[in-house]
C-alpha cells in the first residue's frame, strides 16, 4: 500500500481519498476508521417503496432477514436493504454484531435482553418497541460483548 499526504493551504474541509483497484476488507476497515475518527456521520441507502433514503448507520437499530429480502430497523420504520447479511457484516462498523443467522444488531442500540435457557432470548432496543431474538449459539458472544462496554466493575 502507498500512502501519500498531499497539502493545499486554502482547503475549507479535509478529504481523504482512498484509490484502489478493487474494494477489499482492508480497504473498509480503513474507510470505517478514518469515518470514526473524523467523526463523520456515515449513511446507508435504504429503500421504502420507490423512494430512497439515506439513513444515518447509527439510526439502524437492527437488520434482519424477512423471506428474501432485507430490511432495516430504525426506532419507528422499517427499509428494504439492497445488500446481504454477510455482505452488511463486512461494511458496518464494530458496534454492529450478528446474533443470529438471519439478524445484525446495533450494540449501541440495545436496552435489555431476557434471557431464555430453552429457546432464543428476546433483545429490546432503546427508544422503541421492536424486538429481535438472539439464538443460543451467540448468546454468550452478544454478552461478552455488551460487557466490554460496561463502566466501572462488576460482572
Amino acid at each position: 500500500m502507498k500512502v501519500r499526504i498531499e497539502m493545499e493551504p486554502g482547503l475549507e474541509e479535509e478529504e481523504v481519498v482512498i484509490r484502489c483497484a478493487s474494494l477489499s476488507e482492508s480497504v473498509i476497515h480503513l474507510q470505517n476508521y478514518i469515518m470514526e475518527q473524523s467523526g463523520g456521520t456515515r449513511c446507508l441507502t435504504l429503500s421504502d417503496a420507490e423512494t430512497d433514503y439515506f439513513i444515518p448507520i447509527a439510526d439502524i437499530y437492527f437488520f434482519e432477514t424477512e423471506g428474501r429480502e432485507l430490511m432495516a430497523h430504525t426506532a419507528d420504520r422499517m427499509f428494504t436493504c439492497g445488500y446481504k447479511l454477510y455482505e452488511l457484516e463486512e461494511l458496518l462498523p464494530a458496534s454492529f454484531m450478528r446474533i443470529s443467522k438471519s439478524t445484525i444488531v446495533n450494540l449501541d442500540r440495545i436496552y435489555s435482553i431476557t434471557k431464555n435457557l430453552t429457546a432464543s432470548s428476546m433483545v429490546e432496543f432503546q427508544g422503541s418497541k421492536k424486538r429481535a431474538m438472539v439464538s443460543r449459539n451467540y448468546y454468550k458472544l452478544l454478552i461478552e460483548r455488551l460487557n466490554t462496554r460496561k463502566i466501572g466493575r462488576g460482572k
